[in-house]
């Protein structure tokens, strides 16, 4: 796994433009398969994904907004929500440097699916709207989080309204979770759809951090409705209603 900051993608692509793979339809294969197949064998990020040893090209989301937002560092404790397959896992602890010996560092991260272990964090496999959760997670890492990473999202049902309500009802359920284990000066951040963050979620964002931010990075998908909401700067009186 590289400990380069930056992705290298854009160079890649850049230059492999006029290479790109066109795949053939397949007897049985659906239209939108052959489409997916096509946009994953062209994309320059999961070739870089591929090359760099990350388990997904999502790894790269992660590592542009570290790189802007600058909320990783050596020694904190994090907790990824959504984690499968792990990608943003592995660039959690490559940064914060959990994997080392005698390392302060902590991540602990959870998914509703199977998911192979990460070295330098812990793998949890469970339901996070589960009830039990947040205290198994807050147990497991041991005290307070420095930062709550939220990459969870419902199926999506092709219906942008309905899909915008999902994905907001699980921004809140993380939400709930890091305003009860944030240590002071804190960071949330979490998958929602464009449009934003809906206005009662947002009000309780601004109420709790000292600043909150929408940013879609460059290795989110140009064509997708996802961005992500950074709130940073916890202020640990976590205050829900107006």
């Amino acid at each position: 796994m590289s400990g380069k900051k930056g992705s290298g993608a854009k160079a890649a692509g850049a230059g492999s433009r006029s290479m790109a793979v066109r795949v053939k339809t397949a007897k049985g294969r659906k239209l939108s398969s052959t489409r997916w197949l096509q946009r994953q064998l062209n994309d320059p990020y999961v070739a870089q994904a591929k090359s760099q040893g990350y388990r997904s090209r999502a790894a790269f989301k992660l590592k542009e907004l570290d790189d802007r937002f600058h909320f990783l560092r050596p020694g904190l404790k994090v907790v990824d929500l959504g984690a499968a397959p792990g990608g943003w896992t592995q660039v959690v602890v490559e940064r914060i440097k959990s994997d080392r010996p005698g390392g302060a560092g902590a991540v602990v991260g959870m998914d509703i699916l199977e998911w192979d272990p990460v070295p330098g964090a812990t793998v949890l496999v469970g339901d996070f709207t589960d009830p039990a959760s947040p205290e198994t997670l807050r147990r497991v890492l041991g005290g307070q989080a420095n930062v709550v990473l939220s990459d969870m999202a419902a199926p999506t049902t092709g219906h942008p309204p309905t899909d915008h309500l999902r994905i907001i009802g699980l921004v809140e359920v993380a939400l709930e979770f890091a305003l009860t284990v944030l240590s002071p000066g804190g960071v949330f951040i979490a998958k929602v759809f464009q449009g934003g963050t809906e206005k009662a979620l947002l009000d309780v964002l601004k109420r709790n951090f000292a600043t909150v931010r929408h940013a879609k990075p460059p290795a989110s998908r140009s064509e997708s409705a996802e961005t992500y909401v950074v709130a940073m700067g916890f202020k640990d009186r976590p205050q829900t209603t107006s």
